[in-house]
């Protein structure tokens, strides 16, 4: 009987590994717009009591906080993608009007490029190398590698749209039915009901911290930007401190989206001072408050070490993407509850022979 009974917990042991698998396997494609979505409910939860408080009907309350949280993204997405493209317009204009008096794109960005050359060669011997003829060339591919870009784009667009409307679905249940999904969870973990809350509390302040840390990357670096913008003399300045804001969520190179380009604009132009102080300020200052700010501020929120925080931004990055930015110092603070918890089992269990201390 025994024998019978263990081998029926192998089997289920089994089964149950074999089918969790295929489970991972199905839900892997959605595991960003879902981690996605419970970082949000998580963020938006103060709110979402508040709207729970005031509206009768889980569902009714679920879909009003869905709905807030939509016109939060939506409004401030449309309001920016205006404004950043009427700047942009205006910038295309006035390029389109200084290439024009050189003969169109190519003799523009070939006077351009001699001038810089003709300064360069007061320095360095230039008459064995081909550089118009690279250039020609370095364009050429540029123009291929815009157009190939372009249809990942619009790939990516509409991939964009379908997490996005995943994580919207997946938000209103969460909404709905978190309260009771945690409550499901603390059932079925063989966990005590203390253990079970510095777990999920663990999981919760990590996420917040995350937030926190950036927001104030992105504060920071919008700042810094707009800063060089408006000593630069730059148009828009506080306009293009909000985009990098915006940006700096992208690891590493967010904030260069902004003002690398800016760089380039103003080496084209012929302002080469200007754009050299613009590249040594964003890559010296700019750039480095991501590696700064943002494992400090979680390590501080969430009480994790700067460093393990530090290695766990970038090998979450590595592995999950942008979202790993929020999943690494989850999977970190997970770990360190649950190796404490094992410590503190460890020192509570009885002497082998039996006998107390």
């Amino acid at each position: 009987m025994e024998r019978k009974q263990a081998t029926t917990t192998v089997f289920l042991l089994a089964l149950a590994a074999t089918a969790l698998y295929f489970c991972y396997l199905i839900a892997r494609p959605f595991l960003n717009p879902f981690f996605l979505a419970v970082m949000i409910a998580i963020v938006f939860h103060p709110i979402h009591v508040r709207v729970q408080a005031r509206v009768r009907g889980r569902n009714t309350a679920a879909l009003i906080s869905t709905i807030l949280v939509l016109l939060v993204v939506v409004v401030t997405a449309v309001g920016l993608g205006v404004v950043v493209s009427q700047e942009i317009r205006g910038l295309y204009q006035l390029l389109n009007e200084r290439s024009a008096e050189q003969g169109g794109w190519n003799p523009y960005v070939m006077h351009a490029m001699e001038r810089l050359l003709g300064w360069a060669g007061q320095y360095v011997d230039l008459s064995t190398l081909d550089l118009r003829g690279a250039l020609l060339r370095w364009l050429e591919q540029i123009s291929r590698f815009l157009l190939s870009w372009g249809a990942q784009v619009v790939s990516n667009i509409i991939s964009f749209f379908a997490d996005a409307v995943i994580a919207l679905f997946t938000l209103f249940f969460l909404f709905r039915e978190g309260g009771s999904m945690r409550e499901h969870a603390a059932e079925v973990l063989p966990l005590k009901t203390g253990q079970v809350e510095r777990l999920f509390t663990g999981i919760s302040d990590s996420i917040i911290a995350n937030v926190y840390g950036c927001l104030a990357v992105g504060v920071a670096q919008g700042t810094l930007v707009s800063l060089a913008f408006w000593v630069l003399g730059l148009p828009s300045p506080v306009l293009w401190g909000v985009v990098t804001a915006l940006f700096s969520l992208i690891p590493i190179i967010g904030s260069a989206t902004v003002w690398a380009p800016a760089v380039i604009i103003l080496a084209v132009g012929g302002h080469w001072w200007k754009g050299l102080i613009l590249l040594g300020w964003g890559a010296a200052v700019v750039g480095q408050v991501d590696s700064l700010v943002r494992p400090y501020v979680i390590s501080e929120r969430a009480k994790l070490h700067t460093l393990l925080v530090f290695f766990a931004l970038l090998g979450g990055v590595k592995a999950f993407g942008v979202m790993g930015l929020f999943i690494g110092p989850v999977v970190l603070s997970v770990t360190l509850v649950v190796l404490e918890m094992l410590r503190e089992t460890d020192s509570d269990a009885p002497p082998l022979d039996g006998r107390g201390p």
